[in-house]
């Protein structure tokens, strides 16, 4: 019986359609799938007066570019094959989207959930000490940002204590991303991921012959989605497409089940029964599925995993029921799937772009934080002293007062979550363009999915053959 493929095997497998349609050197492909280095680290901490043994990893995968860029997730399930699966995702992902950031990844073995806040920080605070000092964390080398597991507060602890360890560094704030906006953050990083998923949906359906292609018709208002997972990706994306799009999210999938009404289901109240109640087991205004993998079989027009890799297998594949999978998680699909999906002719849109939103509004707190300066600080008045200047000549060739709202929208000036927002949007449209351009340049390409591996790993073999290998 033959071994299931891992995680890392997986992003193997599907970038290797790409590196054969390239006619890649052998050489210069296993250069670009081999991480650069991989560190485990085990450390003792004190807890309650007992002393406990964590283990964790970081995995650099490119410094083709630098400095290295990805998360930091702790969760139970941790172990060295999924963070370089995911270290190797970061590296085609900053390339897709054009952020000049290598690959890297880190993961702490550990369940939040059995700690209290004083521990959390005794332990993130030692693993950060552990990665600065082997050269896994600092500004110019290696930035850690949010994942599953982490947030703004650990990020918080990790940029103290860097601060602490090298005092003489003034741009120690941008040793990692996702802080919040009081300690050097930056507008809009939280929702990042979520509104990049809506920003790649909305540019997939600004095109008539993908729409078609994928078996829908007309505009995203109306379409009946399914969400996997209603995290900080999960619940950010399904909220807007929700409230500014006019989709309709008739199914939610979490850890304890799902619940379904073909009506809608407001993301907003479910949030708030999840916190209230720890699932979505009793929530009033939909019916309850105890099987929840079960229910992304349900008919749909777009299918968005946002939770974990591998949801989406060979087993299951063949049930799907909708028209457009919008890949919000890392590897939420295996290769298994995408190839009977492919069959299938189910469009997907690949991980390795639509959740790229979080790395791209990183690298805007990155620049935020080493050149020192808000984002629109020094335009913005200068901006708005334009937008009144317009106002007045229109009232004056018009020979009326412009209305309150044409005032506003005229004259004020763009504050730093608009031009994050802006920033993120330009990124996700270009992308996809680049991505699609790619497809339609290769007869050979039908999906989506290689022709972004084809866009990164070319701007990544030019990046080699640029600097040398030596």
């Amino acid at each position: 019986m033959s071994q299931p493929t891992s995680f890392s095997q997986n992003v193997d497998q599907m970038v290797e359609r790409a590196l054969v349609i390239l006619n890649v050197d052998p050489g210069i492909a296993q250069a670009i799938k081999t991480p650069d280095s991989t560190i485990k680290v085990n450390f003792p901490v004190e807890i309650d007066d007992n002393i406990e043994v964590f283990s964790g990893w970081r995995c650099v995968h490119s410094t083709h570019r630098c400095p290295a860029k990805g998360g930091l997730r702790f969760a139970p399930t941790v172990n060295q094959d999924e963070v370089e699966a995911l270290a190797a995702l970061m590296t085609y992902k900053c390339a897709i989207v054009n952020v000049p950031f290598g690959g890297s990844k880190g993961g702490l073995l550990i369940d939040p959930t059995r700690y209290n806040r004083r521990n959390m920080q005794k332990i993130t605070c030692r693993f950060a000490r552990e990665l600065i000092q082997k050269g896994y964390l600092s500004p110019s080398l290696n930035v850690p940002a949010p994942d599953m597991g982490t947030g703004e507060r650990e990020m918080t602890w990790i940029a103290n204590t860097y601060r602490l360890q090298h005092p003489e560094d003034i741009n120690y704030s941008a040793c990692v991303t996702g802080k919040p906006v009081v300690h050097e953050g930056i507008q809009g990083r939280k929702e990042a991921t979520g509104r990049g998923v809506v920003f790649a949906i909305r540019e997939f359906f600004r095109h008539p012959d993908e729409i078609k292609r994928a078996g829908l018709q007309g505009a995203l208002s109306g379409k009946r989605i399914i969400l996997q997972g209603l995290g900080n990706v999960g619940y950010h994306a399904g909220n807007i497409l929700e409230e500014e799009d006019g989709a309709k999210i008739i199914a939610v999938i979490e850890r304890d089940g799902a619940v379904i009404n073909p009506r809608g289901i407001s993301t907003r109240r479910l949030r708030q029964h999840i916190n209230e109640h720890s699932g979505v087991r009793g929530y009033p205004d939909a019916n309850f599925v105890a099987d929840g993998k079960a229910a992304m079989e349900e008919e749909c027009d777009i299918l968005i995993p946002a939770a974990m890799e591998a949801q989406i297998t060979s087993d299951n594949a063949p049930r799907l029921n909708c028209s457009l999978i919008v890949e919000a998680a890392n590897g939420p699909v295996t290769f298994g799937a995408d190839t009977i999906l492919q069959r299938r002719g189910i469009s997907i849109l690949p991980d390795s772009y639509v959740n790229a939103g979080g790395v791209t509004v990183s690298y805007f707190e990155w620049v935020r934080n080493m050149s020192h300066i808000r984002l629109g600080r020094m335009e913005r008045r200068y901006d708005e002293l334009r937008g009144e200047e317009m106002v007045t000549a229109i009232e004056k060739m018009t020979q009326k007062p412009a209305t309150p709202e044409i005032h506003e929208a005229l004259a004020r000036g763009a504050n730093e979550l608009d031009l994050v927002r802006s920033g993120l949007d330009d990124t996700m449209r270009l992308a996809f363009q680049e991505i699609k351009e790619a497809r339609d340049q290769y007869e050979q390409i039908e999906d989506f999915r290689t022709a972004a591996y084809i866009v990164a790993i070319g701007k990544i073999v030019r990046s080699y053959l640029d600097i040398g290998i030596q």
